[in-house]
């Protein structure tokens, strides 16, 4: 397979998709370009069940603090379940597996049931009323979902944090959030084997903070401590609940969300996303990225705590009437079979999950696929990271039998829903490459310094030259950040542009290609870990003076984490193994394992300028093993470069 060759979609997928060939994917560019408020306000009016009417699509007059469906009133979490009661109450909305085989089928009015008590619960019981912010630390069990909507419904702001995140980057959240009530299990099952939660919210309250109730939900019945007068069981208490609740009457623009994601610098940015805006996207995208209809049963395989989780698990399957499977184990576990059995065991059609998890299938079970009946499935996704040309081969051939097309998403966090990506039933795709902007979307690469399209083949920042529905709404309680973060880097006609922080080139056929990050985040397994955040961590060994983390090349991972130290004494290093256990034990208590590094390396120095700035360029060719361009004639010390490449090699 070349990289250049290309993979036109099934004839017989593409008759009957809702875009079916490449003119009606421009007709529908066409149309956003020329009536941009027009485009959107129609599909809003379409697929929103609202309570009162929006009055104005868009509203720029403070960009980049931008409002959409102004003076529209609806519920997310209405428009999740109960306008579907009427066609599909039997329906099942979550099929869910867990660890060890369980399966449990959710119908849409089981689950209306299901959030409504919990909806009630947070109110009567708690105290939860609209705006007030609560924490979700859960599995991936079916109470999350519960969770979720049953704050939607009541106009609470949820924050889900997720569950291998330690105790201080719990904290940290509760903190910034000022978070009323954690929601929590006392733990859930991996590799057959119960794993905890409880513990860690305990670890995280202690002290001064804003939290004053815990509810947990009892998922393997281990042991656990209870603190009388701030934690409650939620098995005991549910069911005494009512099935009813009245959904909150929420403005378009009211918050439905934060989640807090990794920036360059230390402290976690809470992104907030709005009520009317998030949905609709959510939906259009599960429609027209991954094509599902009626009666097809659909896929994700990521956590709740992840934005891929928020958007692809719960809100978008369950926004347009879809069934979503819900998976609380290891793909690998048994083996590698376990994702394949399930496709067979469900009839799944739609499968998504990251090329971390491809590259690992492939490695531990080649020839898996074949056992397993895989007919039902007719649109394979990937998400996270750009997924290379072997991965995406094996993916193609072996999992989707040379017939699926693969969906290579572009997002993030902050864009709340996909913005480039092939369309199944129109896009010829060329593998490992994002392809083009969706319907309405204004994606660019753009020359930094003129704000100018870039030309094939040359490299550029992947900007959105305009507002959309379900980007970003702000970095909770900080505005300068959210300004600075995503609108100070680039601008088009003089204007500020959002900037996804990637690199990004066209090729000949317009098509495009993400080249990685730009700023000092690293994406391991498609989860964006801020250097800063890392470097905090490894700050607190009372050994470590200074410290420069960056992300290399890793076959499985994508990208693991280079950590380069500088120790205030040569005196800890009689034993490296026991030192970088050290290290790594602080990153796992103030982050989680997902921070852990792959490498570190005991320097002499760091290569600075004069100025005192770390010369991260240079440290990240050393790690990947090339050669250093760049000119280091102007560091403070030079030969500091000659050392550490020394070292490294």
């Amino acid at each position: 397979m070349s990289e250049k060759q290309v993979f036109k979609p099934n004839r017989a997928f593409a008759k009957d998709a809702r875009i079916k060939n490449m003119c009606e994917y421009h007709e529908l560019q066409d149309k956003a370009m020329e009536d941009y408020e027009g485009f959107w306000g129609d599909f809003a009016k379409e697929k929103i069940d609202w309570i009162e009417p929006f009055t104005n699509v868009l509203d720029e007059s403070k960009a980049p603090f931008v409002k959409w469906f102004d003076g529209g009133k609806l519920n997310v979490a209405s428009q999740c379940i109960d306008r579907h009661l009427d066609t599909r109450k039997n329906k099942a909305a979550i099929i869910f597996e867990g660890d060890r085989g369980d399966v449990q089928t959710i119908t849409y009015l089981d689950l209306y049931k299901h959030v409504n008590r919990f909806a009630n619960l947070l109110k009567e019981d708690f105290g939860v009323k609209k705006g007030d912010r609560v924490i979700i630390y859960m599995p991936m069990i079916p109470e999350a979902a519960y969770a979720m909507l049953a704050c939607a419904r009541i106009g609470a702001i949820h924050s889900i944090v997720f569950g291998g995140f330690s105790s201080e980057a719990l904290k940290d959240r509760i903190e910034d959030a000022e978070a009323k009530v954690v929601i929590t299990a006392d733990g859930a099952f991996r590799k057959e084997k119960p794993y905890m939660l409880k513990p860690v919210v305990d670890a995280a309250l202690e002290g001064n903070t804003p939290v004053k109730k815990v509810i947990v939900v009892q998922r393997n019945f281990e042991d656990v401590e209870w603190v009388a007068g701030r934690d409650y069981s939620y098995n005991e208490m549910i069911e005494q609940k009512s099935s009813i609740c009245e959904p909150e009457v929420m403005d378009s623009e009211d918050p439905l969300f934060l989640l807090y994601t990794s920036g360059s610098t230390g402290k976690p940015k809470g992104v907030q996303h709005n009520s009317a805006g998030y949905i609709l996207w959510a939906q259009m995208t599960m429609e027209w990225v991954f094509d599902v209809k009626e009666n097809d049963t659909y896929w994700c395989t990521a956590d709740v705590g992840w934005i891929t989780g928020h958007t692809y698990i719960v809100y978008g399957p369950l926004a347009m009437g879809a069934t979503t499977v819900m998976f609380e184990g290891v793909i690998t576990f048994p083996d590698a079979g376990r994702p394949w059995s399930m496709v067979e065991n469900h009839r799944i059609n739609q499968f998504y999950t990251a090329p971390t998890a491809i590259r690992v299938l492939h490695k531990m079970g080649e020839h898996e696929p074949a056992k397993y009946d895989m007919s039902s499935l007719k649109v394979l996704g990937t998400v996270g990271e750009p997924i290379d040309p072997p991965a995406w081969k094996w993916y193609y051939e072996e999992v989707g039998q040379s017939k699926c097309a693969i969906v290579d998403t572009y997002w993030q966090t902050e864009t709340g829903g996909h913005i480039v990506s092939p369309l199944p039933g129109a896009t010829p795709i060329k593998p490992a490459c994002a392809t083009f902007p969706l319907p309405g979307i204004m994606a660019e690469i753009l020359d930094p310094e003129t704000g100018e399209k870039v030309e094939a083949g040359e490299k550029g920042y992947m900007c959105v030259t305009r507002p959309w529905p379900s980007q970003i709404r702000g970095v909770w309680g900080d505005e300068e950040r959210y300004v600075k973060s995503y609108f100070g880097d680039v601008k088009k006609d003089g204007k500020p542009v959002y900037f996804t922080g990637d690199g990004a080139v066209y090729d000949e056929d317009g098509y495009i290609t993400i080249t990685g990050r730009t700023d000092d985040v690293i994406n391991v397994s498609g989860h964006r870990m801020g250097t800063a955040e890392v470097e905090a961590a490894i700050k607190k060994h009372p050994n470590v003076a200074e410290v420069a983390v960056v992300g290399k090349p890793h076959p499985l991972k994508g990208e693991g984490i280079f950590a380069y130290i500088v120790l205030k004494s040569d005196d800890g290093v009689a034993d490296e193994v026991e030192e970088v256990k050290a290290i790594n034990n602080i990153i796992k208590h103030e982050i989680g394992n997902i921070a852990l590094c792959d490498d570190m390396v005991f320097a002499p120095g760091l290569p600075k300028t004069r100025s005192g700035k770390i010369m991260r360029r240079i440290l990240r060719a050393i790690a990947k093993g090339e050669e250093i361009t760049q000119d280091i004639s102007t560091l403070e010390d030079p030969s500091i470069v000659e050392k550490i490449a020394a070292m490294v090699k």
